[in-house]
């Protein structure tokens, strides 16, 4: 399950990034821990059929409930990986943009009092 989710949210993105003309979102980052826990999963994968064999595609629903939140929660940790370093070198200026206007307003107000 965990391979699934991956894989899916890495080739989202990948396509995402591919259809895109610019690269201002800086997905390329996102794709490379998307695509490489994807990696991570298939040879996980690979070793735990190597070590169950049929077992392994009869699992317990409790071990692929467990499975799918391992899966999203790696997604979100690579979502907030890559949101921290987009703010971080605020591509288009929006932060600064935000911080600039919030210090106008700011000095103006201590100029009025």
């Amino acid at each position: 399950m965990t391979l699934l989710i991956t894989v899916f949210a890495a080739v989202f993105v990948t396509v995402k990034w591919y259809t895109r003309k610019d690269d201002s979102m800086q997905l390329g980052l996102l794709i490379f821990m998307l695509w490489g826990a994807s990696i991570m999963w298939l040879v996980d994968a690979v070793f735990e059929y190597i070590e169950l064999r049929a077992e392994y595609f009869s699992p317990a629903a409790e071990d692929m409930l467990n499975d799918a939140f391992l899966g999203l929660s790696v997604i979100a940790v690579a979502l907030v990986v890559w949101l921290i370093r987009l703010l971080i070198t605020d591509p288009k200026g929006v932060v600064r943009d935000s911080l600039r206007k919030q210090a106008e307003k700011s000095s103006k107000k201590s100029v009025e009092v």
